[in-house]
């Protein structure tokens, strides 16, 4: 069956007005902010929206907008109606097994991406089951030498998205197997693949460093730390092929990260400088607050509170001139309660718990209950530095929440790692 034709979404483009593309992407992330939504809306998007290539948002997507024009409805908006436009699959034959189902997504965000999913006969699928159903991400896998455009590119991009969302609702363990078989279909096209266009290969690149960076999350908050390392050194050894200093800059955040978390705090320190001259001209001063804190965490670490309190003052000073267009996607993540629990380590590192106690709470009460995985996260460091403070009643009722949090489906060996910890503190082993 043939797929429909592209109609361009005037209605929509006549909405956005004088704003560029770029200028009303940013009005979108912020619309999304004020209702607790999270979309990585780009110039980009909104470009396919208006070219008609999007015929119908996703959930999170149809809420922003209406939230954004009170009173219109998704027809005023220019988009088809949801049922119009649900994925269409072939009847399997009898027996044969059903491809996985994709529960994070209901609609794809455009029919280039679907037939990419859902009818490549090349396509590599890695699915992960939770208990509460499946997913898939699926990259077009090389056959030889072929050409790469657009259909494979977007999938390397969606696959990064989908391991994200996934991780911020259920944590890393589990997921961080089969999110390894995307990353090697990646850098097998770059290997035996030729892009039609510089910039084409420049995007593949991007993306198949942002999902090496993504799949070595995983393994850090699962506790695999040298596969983490090896993975934040390829996607750095990609940032530096390509020249592309915000795959750089992110690179050095997760590997300063991982550093401090390991001990080697002299690393660290590096590391998140390395990622501060990399980010100076990229414009974001989210980034440069978040580089900032995780050397302010790497100097804690090291003992050091004068050096550690002036990184502080300079990722609060970035932090409140706010968001800006140029935000790289994946800070999606970096918001007021996420500083927080970032200056909640540093008081920590330095032994003051009762400091870091406040801002650990300070955390847990601005975190939007949505990001499961990070409100657990919170909780469980709340529990220790309450613990450590000498406020057992206090962290004994938070550790039962982070248990209980487990219990919902939470796989995160970090949260795991943290709440073990304050379980020997409270019982003085």
């Amino acid at each position: 069956m043939s797929m429909p034709r592209a109609v361009p979404n005037l209605a929509f483009r006549r909405l956005r007005g004088q704003h560029s593309p770029g200028e009303f992407a940013a009005m979108v992330r912020r619309a999304a902010r004020e209702i607790g939504e999270q979309v990585a809306c780009d110039a980009r998007y909104i470009g396919r929206v208006e070219a008609g290539e999007i015929r119908c948002p996703n959930y999170a997507y149809e809420r922003v907008f209406l939230h954004m024009f009170p009173g219109l409805t998704l027809a005023d908006l220019g988009f088809s109606a949801r049922e119009t436009v649900r994925g269409r699959r072939q009847a399997a034959p009898s027996g044969a097994p059903r491809p996985p189902v994709l529960p994070t997504r209901n609609d794809e965000e455009s029919d280039v991406l679907r037939r990419a999913f859902m009818t490549s006969g090349t396509a590599t699928l890695a699915a992960v089951s939770w208990g509460i159903g499946s997913t898939a991400a699926a990259i077009p896998s090389p056959r030889g030498t072929r050409r790469i455009g657009e259909t494979e590119v977007l999938a390397v991009e969606d696959a990064v998205r989908r391991i994200r969302l996934l991780d911020d609702r259920h944590g890393a363990d589990g997921l961080y197997k089969v999110a390894a078989q995307p990353l090697r279909t990646a850098y097998d096209l770059l290997d035996q693949g030729t892009a039609a266009r510089r910039s084409t290969e420049d995007r593949l690149l991007a993306g198949a460093g942002e999902l090496s960076l993504s799949v070595g999350w995983l393994a850090h908050d699962s506790g695999r730390h040298e596969d983490a390392r090896s993975h934040y050194a390829e996607a750095l050894a990609t940032a530096r092929v390509s020249g592309n200093a915000a795959l750089e800059a992110h690179a050095f955040c997760n590997t300063s990260f991982l550093a401090r978390d390991t001990g080697r705090y002299r690393e660290a320190v590096r590391a998140a400088q390395a990622g501060l001259r990399a980010a100076g001209p990229l414009g974001s001063d989210r980034l440069l607050a978040l580089l900032s804190l995780r050397e302010a965490a790497a100097w804690a670490g090291l003992g050091d509170r004068s050096t550690a309190e002036q990184c502080l003052g300079r990722a609060h000073e970035h932090f409140g001139r706010g968001h800006a267009d140029q935000d790289p996607e994946w800070m999606s993540f970096f918001g007021e309660p996420e500083l927080e629990a970032l200056e909640a380590h540093c008081w920590a590192a330095l032994g003051d718990w009762s400091r870091a106690a406040r801002h650990s709470y300070r955390a847990t009460v601005l975190q939007h209950p949505r990001f499961a995985r990070n409100l657990a996260l919170y909780r469980a460091q709340l529990a220790g530095n309450l613990a450590r403070a000498g406020r057992r009643d206090e962290a004994e009722a938070e550790a039962r929440r982070v248990a209980d949090s487990l219990d919902d489906g939470i796989a995160s060996a970090r949260i795991r790692g943290l709440l073990a910890e304050t379980r020997l503190i409270l019982t003085g082993a």
